[in-house]
């Protein structure tokens, strides 16, 4: 494969921290790609086949953006020689796999730790290397599932729901770049490097929010909230079905008021209609005590709304509401993504682009940035396995014909 010239950008603030990834699926490339934005040089390490899917469009595009790959077997003792003489070269190791996978490799802290004592190493287990349960294998739906997101969002019907999309992998994936930071802010203060345990698990538990502590502090069960309020007091409270557009009739507008002077506000914006006015509506504790009806009545106001409008009138009027976005809401029409970019673009080999999500923080002085697309698996062999480790190409050759490497 063709080298990948090295990128270099001192304004960045994470330039000349070397990482060596070892992560797959979401959690561990959510974490790896936030250093990546910030000038971290990630080396993917990876195996073929890849993962089901083009590599450089879609969520692969997007996890892996600004990293490198190369193709290493580490079930070949070369393959992990390869490896450890990488880990040498790096400033940070980190995983998501199972407790016992990199001690298998022995690509552990407590091994890597007297190759390079500064060394950082990052383990993004699904649920810690201790504990009865720190060697089961997980994915984003279970640990959702055991840290009770899954009940807590059963439908009306008692059928457990969750989330479409992976919530833990996400919460998984930030708690982990956080703790890399934090961990390499150790190391330039000391020297001293360290293995972080870092529990997915507990990750994706300590943001289930008010449920957790009703639980901790007054021990009782959960049921599903539904639309009601876990943060405080509020009626009317929850999504709405608005009016179709363009023939979509899922346009749903989420809106919710906690106090009398933003229940004033709401019927005022609503044209102060006969219903705002009657008794039982009158407080807060009244509409709460009539919440069925004054839904009922928030419903019949919303079915005549186009969603974005309605959004937009009672936030001038300072009520808390949303549209409930679809994927051409979030990717075409959002006005505010797009006012500050968010969709970054980079183009392919092939001369096309594609888009992928942006940078969340905006720093005032050192931004992150989108460089480079995702990288083919294998792409940046020439790269890390000639210039880095200075293996020549009889030696690469040789290695992949014994199945060390592939090409």
């Amino acid at each position: 494969m063709g080298a990948t010239p090295l990128i270099t950008n001192a304004a960045l603030p994470l330039a000349g921290i070397r990482v060596l990834d070892f992560t797959w699926v979401v959690a561990g490339p959510v974490a790896t790609r936030i250093l990546a934005d910030y000038g971290a040089e990630v080396i993917k390490i990876e195996r073929r086949p890849g993962p089901i899917g083009p590599r450089q469009t879609g969520l692969q595009g997007d996890l892996h953006r600004n990293k490198r790959s190369i193709a290493v077997n580490m079930s070949h003792p070369h393959g992990v020689a390869i490896a450890r003489r990488l880990a040498a070269l790096s400033d940070l190791v980190i995983d998501n796999f199972s407790a016992r996978v990199m001690r298998s490799w022995g690509m552990d802290f407590a091994s890597l730790s007297k190759l390079k004592p500064a060394i950082v190493c990052v383990s993004m287990s699904g649920l810690g290397h201790t504990g009865p349960r720190a060697s089961y294998v997980s994915y984003g739906p279970t640990l959702q599932a055991l840290a009770g997101f899954t009940r807590l969002m059963t439908e009306a019907d008692g059928e457990p729901a969750g989330y479409g999309y992976s919530y833990a992998d996400m919460s998984g994936g930030f708690t982990g770049a956080l703790a890399a930071l934090i961990a390499l802010r150790h190391r330039r203060r000391t020297g001293q490097g360290q293995f972080v345990d870092l529990s997915q698990f507990e990750a994706v538990v300590s943001v289930v929010g008010p449920a957790l502590l009703d639980i901790a502090v007054n021990g009782r069960e959960q049921t599903p909230p539904g639309y009601v309020s876990q943060e405080a007091p509020a009626a009317p409270h929850g999504v709405y079905r608005c009016r179709p557009r363009d023939g979509d009739d899922d346009r749903w507008l989420a809106l919710a008021v906690r106090s009398q002077a933003e229940w004033e506000r709401f019927a005022a914006a609503l044209g102060a209609p006969a219903w705002t006015a009657e008794a039982k509506f009158r407080t807060l504790y009244l509409r709460i005590h009539n919440r069925a009806e004054l839904d009922a009545h928030v419903a019949a106001w919303a079915a005549g709304q186009a969603a974005e409008a309605a959004m937009a009138d009672l936030q001038r009027a300072g009520v808390a509401t949303g549209l409930v976005a679809n994927g051409a809401d979030l990717c075409a029409r959002d006005p505010q993504l797009q006012a500050r970019n968010f969709w970054g673009t980079v183009t392919l080999a092939n001369g096309r682009t594609t888009q992928v999500t942006g940078v969340p923080m905006k720093l005032s002085a050192t931004p992150g940035s989108i460089r480079t697309p995702s990288p083919e698996i294998a792409s940046s062999n020439d790269y890390v396995l000639g210039e880095l480790l200075g293996i020549g190409r009889a030696e690469r050759e040789a290695l992949i014909a014994e199945k060390a490497l592939w090409p």
